[in-house]
């Protein structure tokens, strides 16, 4: 099974240097090109099935993405971004005012009051791929739309199992960013195919930094 991570688009949070965690923010005027560019690029590839997490940016992103395709779109919980507690809504400048031991160190799986545990979030990941085995066959390709801080526990997941908190997380996960990873059902095993691709977003970029220009 061929399984595409995709992160959603610039969000007005992102745009403002917020820790949004599970809070909601829309995409902005860049987030909704950022998406209509990997919507594109999802014409390329064969897909059976949508999922999407159900927060606005993920799902405004997903929807671009099936006004391309004729394949349906569920919204699920499992592909929310992480809880970060009482961080979340603040910029990073703010949380390390009011919280100076998390500087330099990983916001998820953090000891942040409120927020998701390591726990929480493997358990969360054996859910979705528990969900994925159960309503797909090895042959077929799944997009995923979810958030940079999930797609990075993830795949951190997927190499170290349970034991991914205290592992270094070296994925950078960029807005709607492709990631492919394939998973053989009858061996259980995970191939990484690639992270972090952004190349339909070239486009976007040089249109952008136009705009920028012209203001």
């Amino acid at each position: 099974m061929k399984l595409y991570f995709i992160r959603h688009g610039e969000s007005e949070g992102n745009k403002q240097g917020k820790i949004q965690g599970t809070m909601n923010f829309p995409l902005s005027k860049l987030g909704e090109r950022q998406a209509e560019a990997v919507a594109e690029f999802t014409r390329s590839i064969p897909v059976n099935q949508i999922y999407t997490s159900d927060l606005t940016r993920a799902l405004h992103t997903a929807q671009a993405i099936t006004q391309k395709l004729t394949q349906p779109l569920k919204e699920t919980t499992l592909l929310r971004e992480v809880h970060l507690g009482s961080i979340q809504g603040k910029t990073r400048e703010d949380i390390y005012t009011e919280y100076p031991h998390l500087k330099g160190k990983p916001l998820v799986g953090a000891d942040i009051e409120g927020a998701e545990t390591t726990d929480d979030l493997s358990e969360r990941c054996e859910q979705l791929f528990s969900l994925l085995k159960e309503k797909h066959k090895n042959d077929e390709s799944v997009v995923l739309v979810s958030h940079g801080g999930f797609i990075s526990m993830v795949l951190t997941y997927l190499i170290v199992g349970k034991q991914w908190g205290g592992a270094n997380r070296p994925f950078v996960i960029g807005n709607t960013s492709v990631s492919l990873v394939e998973w053989d059902l009858e061996s259980n095993r995970f191939y990484i195919d690639y992270t972090n691709r952004t190349a339909h977003l070239e486009a976007v970029k040089a249109d952008h930094q136009a705009r920028k220009g012209i203001l």
